[in-house]
């Protein structure tokens, strides 16, 4: 199963409170799972705990954010091989590894990626799930942990992405690759929504739209140039090419991205971030909220969903973290929040600060 390539689609839209025709791209969603933040990467402070065997090729390639790459370089243990490689089997067994994830969450599909590995890819591979945050490397070394089936035994192709969509809906925090018998996996994605624990209402205050919060952007217009998740990322963005940014716009209307905040809460200090965007950051900001019942859906809001301003449109400077407190509307119990850009352009970070005031959402 090959990953979906996303629709660009321009239709007239009605979507704001106001009922203006505006042209606008069609919401850059899919319900396939290649759509979702990859939990297992290692941006997201993913590791690779053990493995059986790495003779050829070190297990922590598996959770590297950049594409697998080849050459001819040979080194003491052989051929150079940029993934996770073991020796050849000579007696009964598979091989394995384990991972943890960054951010735990409910997997959704997986990527086997063979990519480079053509004559020393494993015949097939299973993989094994448990929701353990407080299991130590010695519990997963001594086997005292609980693995339940999450892909049963499944064939692979060699040199190929071998995609797998999961039924599986519980909250996962590690993983285990077995591959039969043995062989070479360039990269392991691993595509969910976060699912964090829960806390209690008004307890901190916490960046309400932070992926490793339980955050999720929903859906943008456009994406052409950057992936709308980069917007929601631990930590500050390094360079252009980790933010979210659209195609230049040419018709009226503007850009705009929805997150799913991690819990019903209210916002009290929000941050936009431009940084690395110098000559095609938005020439303007607003923020929108939907307050409601708490989120069950990774689909963006119904259309009749009733938005609320929460930041008036505001100018924005290029290559600037922007801060916005007392200009914040006061609203309770809000789901999502939609950043509307002026006309189009890049922003790196989008973080929503505040308090919970209901439970957490969940995929």
């Amino acid at each position: 199963m090959e990953p979906l390539l996303l629709p660009h689609t321009v239709l007239l839209s009605c979507a704001r409170n106001d009922c203006t025709p505006v042209l606008d791209t069609r919401p850059v969603t899919t319900s396939r799972f290649t759509d979702m933040p990859d939990l297992a990467s290692e941006r997201l402070g993913s590791t690779v705990l053990l493995a059986n065997d790495e003779f050829f090729a070190a297990k922590e390639n598996l959770i590297k954010v950049a594409p697998p790459i080849a050459n001819d370089e040979y080194t003491e243990r052989g051929k150079w091989m940029d993934g996770w490689e073991t020796r050849r089997r000579r007696e009964s067994g598979y091989d394995w590894c384990i991972i943890k994830l960054g951010i735990p969450g409910v997997l959704h599909g997986v990527i086997v990626d063979t990519a480079n590995f053509k004559g020393n890819y494993p015949a097939q591979c299973s993989l094994e799930a448990c929701n353990a945050p407080a299991a130590t490397l010695s519990d997963f070394s001594a086997d005292a942990v609980r693995w339940c089936s999450l892909l049963e035994r499944r064939d692979l192709r060699g040199d190929a992405p071998n995609s797998f969509e999961l039924e599986d809906r519980d909250r996962v925090t590690h993983l285990r690759l077995n591959i039969y018998p043995d062989g070479g996996v360039a990269r392991l994605r691993v595509h969910g929504v976060p699912a964090m624990p829960p806390e209690s209402p008004g307890r901190t205050t916490l960046d309400l739209a932070a992926l490793e919060n339980g955050g999720y952007v929903v859906s943008c217009s456009d994406m052409f140039f950057g992936n709308r998740h980069h917007l929601i990322m631990p930590g500050p963005s390094r360079q252009m090419n980790e933010g979210w940014e659209t195609k230049r716009r040419r018709g009226p209307g503007n850009d705009w991205a929805i997150v799913r905040l991690c819990a019903n809460g209210t916002v009290t200090r929000a941050e936009v971030d431009t940084s690395y965007f110098k000559g095609n950051a938005p020439g303007w900001c607003s923020l929108e909220a939907a307050t409601g019942e708490e989120s069950t859906s990774m689909a963006e809001p119904a259309s009749g969903t009733r938005w609320t301003e929460l930041l008036p449109k505001t100018p924005l400077t290029p290559h600037t973290r922007h801060f916005f407190t007392g200009e914040l509307r006061s609203l309770s119990g809000v789901t999502h929040v939609r950043l509307n850009i002026f006309p189009d352009g890049g922003v790196a970070r989008l973080r929503l600060w505040g308090t919970l005031t209901g439970g957490v959402n969940r995929a």
